[in-house]
């Protein structure tokens, strides 16, 4: 949809709505990358005080949420290529 804005420029709708959606979408990768390194942190943490485990599980569960971060950011990506 193309329209004029306040200062009689033309405005294509689709591309701001497109453009805002993509920023949104980007930053929310920055939150969800450390969200689920920390959800990974916290489940082996306390998986290795209920075993008594060396930090094993909470290496490995930090791991899966970093591979978790990569899957997020590529799933975004992916989405803003088409």
């Amino acid at each position: 949809m193309v329209e004029r804005n306040d200062k009689g420029q033309i405005v294509n709708r689709d591309d701001a709505g497109r453009s805002r959606r993509s920023w949104v979408d980007y930053s929310s990768v920055g939150l969800v990358f450390p969200v689920s390194i920390a959800v990974g942190f916290g489940m082996g943490y306390m998986l290795d005080r209920w075993l008594r485990t060396a930090p094993i599980f909470t290496i490995l569960f930090v791991l899966y949420g970093v591979a978790a971060g990569f899957v997020n950011l590529f799933k975004v990506s992916r989405r803003h290529e088409k």
